[in-house]
Order: C-alpha cells, then structure tokens, then sequence
C-alpha cells in the first residue's frame, strides 16, 4: 500500500494505476503526499543504450511519472507544460533508481517541482523541473 499524506493524494494514485507505461517499466511507488512523491525503478537489460549505459528517455520516464504524481496531488488534474533533465552519471542494469519529486511552487494553474533521481548508494544521477498546468480536461 502506498502510504498517502491526505485524501487529496488519492488523484495521483487513480492516475498511476492507470499508467500502463510506468507498470510496464516496474515502476513503483515509494511515497506519495501532497506537493512531493518518491518512486522506484531497477534498470534492466533493454534499458540500456549501445554504450552499455541506461538510456536517458528511461531515466527521464521515471522522473516525469514522479513528477506527475506531484503535481496531481492536490486533487485537481495536472499536466506538463514543460520539463527538461540534466544528466549527472551514468547507470546500468541491475542499477535501483529512486526519484523524489518535492514542489517549490504553486501559483494559480501553475506549478513547478524537481525531482533528483539517484542511485540506491544515494548519488545523484539527474536533475529534473517541471513547469506542471492545472486542466480541466481529463
């Protein structure tokens, strides 16, 4: 069970259950609560790139799906208006990857949130922002 800050984190929650994409990959949920979200993932064999490293867009799929449950914790639907990476090291398969998504602020429709993915041994990995808008359409 994933532990909820408050009712209103039960919109991010419907929304990951209902994420195909993050089930598929084996991400979990580690913590949710309003503003803030931790999930997991262990990189396998076919995320890695022709280097033998993780592929970046996985690496960026954990952090946006954390990102996602930030945003939408608030109980109202939330979506990306924009979001970029910055890269810091390199991992491989086997590698247990842990994004924490913490809310700097909200305005109006408005958010933005950073996430910081890293390694099990707590080393940063990437740095993520996103800018999330508040939508009415679902």
């Amino acid at each position: 069970m994933v532990p909820l800050d408050s009712a209103e984190s039960g919109l991010a929650a419907a929304m990951f259950e209902a994420d195909t994409a993050s089930h598929e990959l084996g991400i979990q949920i580690i913590e949710l609560g309003v503003g803030h979200a931790t999930a997991t993932m262990t990189v396998t064999e076919t995320m890695v790139n022709g280097h033998g490293t993780t592929h970046g867009g996985y690496v960026f799929l954990l952090a946006d799906t954390t990102f996602a449950l930030a945003c939408n914790s608030h109980g109202r639907p939330a979506v990306a208006a924009r979001a970029d990476i910055r890269y810091l090291r390199p991992t491989r398969a086997g590698d247990i990857l842990t994004a924490h998504a913490t809310e700097r602020t909200r305005f109006g429709r408005n958010g933005i949130y950073d996430v910081t993915v890293s390694t099990t041994q707590g080393t940063p990995i990437a740095e993520f922002r996103g800018d999330s808008r508040i939508t009415t359409h679902r």
